[in-house]
């Protein structure tokens, strides 16, 4: 007998051929998937706002809109918001679940301008961009409140973002979806509690130079496993861990995967919207502001989202049988003494990445200066 997952694929991809893959969606995210009356509706209204419109944005993720439950992924909330403060001169298709491409391939598309805008793993977007791997110095910027103060800052506006911009990208707003964990695989046989624990240990990671030199000074072995591969990793023992935040590792079925999950809270889990710079800077001067503005009122939402994403998720995680760990205030300190960014060893990463040890203060000032967005953390 076929799932009730497997029969709403099947409608998806019948609503999909018939009206467009843009109306799947907004059905989908509507609740009206087996509505046809609704679906004609909307249709038809996506038409005409399409044909109204002035420019229309093609937007890409990895996510689908329902996941916005368990990751604040807010793209059918940036689609609205743009559409509305523009009335209606700006039209934004939506492609999430990786339906044109996931990872660096992605951010490739974005930056080439063959994709108009997409979220970013901040991560995966280190290569194109070094600097902002700075976010994976560890024990500076790792809580959700310290990593809005950072983002939304003068310091970081003036110094960061100009260097992404010259790569062909214009950042719309960064998030964060917590902070990374140090999640164990089933089998695996012991809790993670302080980083003794980690030695030997295969820790999977993405393309992250700064992220390889933290596990390494864990006395961890990282290894570098692409996303779509990193499930088969963790189930073979290829690797014993893996450290996305909780978010994350539910939006992408790990519910079945883990055994154990600590909150380490090392280093921010972060993403940016991103358009292509080119494309934004053809934008007329009143559609600029526009999208500002609506990046801007995409950023609160995603942050006033975390605590209810976070809350899905552990609810997820833990009734797929993974545990949870919170270090204690002993426990913790040790994961800072062993690699926080205090240690003379992330002297040379500061220089390269933030141009001198005296722009890196300055940008750890802004981390801790609270400032407009009130983000809560996880306390356990």
């Amino acid at each position: 007998m076929e799932t009730t997952v497997g029969l709403e694929r099947r409608r998806f991809l019948a609503v999909s051929a018939r009206y467009g893959f843009n109306t799947a969606v907004l059905a989908s995210m509507g609740g009206f998937l087996w509505s046809d009356s609704a679906i004609a509706q909307t249709s038809a209204d996506e038409e005409k706002k399409k044909k109204a419109a002035q420019y229309t944005m093609t937007f890409a993720t990895e996510y689908k809109i329902e996941d916005v439950i368990k990751y604040p992924i807010m793209q059918a909330a940036f689609k609205d918001n743009i559409e509305k403060l523009s009335k209606g001169k700006m039209y934004v298709r939506l492609f999430p679940a990786g339906q044109l491409a996931v990872g660096a391939a992605l951010a490739q598309r974005v930056q080439a301008g063959t994709v108009q805008g997409a979220s970013l793993s901040l991560s995966n977007f280190s290569p194109y961009t070094k600097t902002v791997d700075l976010i994976n110095v560890p024990y500076w910027c790792g809580e959700n409140q310290k990593f809005a103060n950072l983002v939304t800052s003068k310091a970081w506006n003036d110094d960061i973002t100009p260097k992404v911009t010259e790569k062909g990208f214009k950042p719309m707003f960064y998030f964060t979806t917590e902070p990374r964990t140090v999640s164990t695989r089933r089998g695996f046989g012991k809790v993670i509690k302080t980083p003794a624990d980690m030695r030997g240990m295969k820790m999977r990671v993405p393309p992250s130079k700064l992220l390889q030199k933290l596990y390494r000074l864990l006395g961890a072995n990282p290894t570098v496993v692409a996303w779509g591969e990193t499930t088969t990793a963790i189930k073979q023992g290829v690797a014993d861990g893996l450290d996305p935040a909780v978010t994350a590792l539910a939006t992408f079925g790990f519910t079945d995967v883990l055994e154990n999950m600590t909150f380490v809270r090392t280093v921010p889990d972060a993403q940016m919207f991103a358009a292509n710079n080119a494309y934004f800077s053809a934008l007329s001067k009143e559609m600029q502001n526009v999208f500002e503005d609506a990046s801007r009122m995409t950023q609160l939402q995603a942050f006033a989202q975390l605590d209810a994403s976070r809350t899905e998720a552990m609810r997820q995680m833990a009734a797929g049988g993974c545990k949870f760990y919170v270090p204690t205030a002993a426990e913790y300190r040790l994961w800072v003494e062993a690699c926080g960014e205090q240690r003379s060893d992330w002297n040379e990463d500061k220089i390269e990445l933030a141009g001198s040890l005296a722009n890196f203060d300055k940008l750890k000032l802004a981390a801790n200066t609270k400032g407009a967005i009130t983000v809560n953390d996880f306390q356990g």
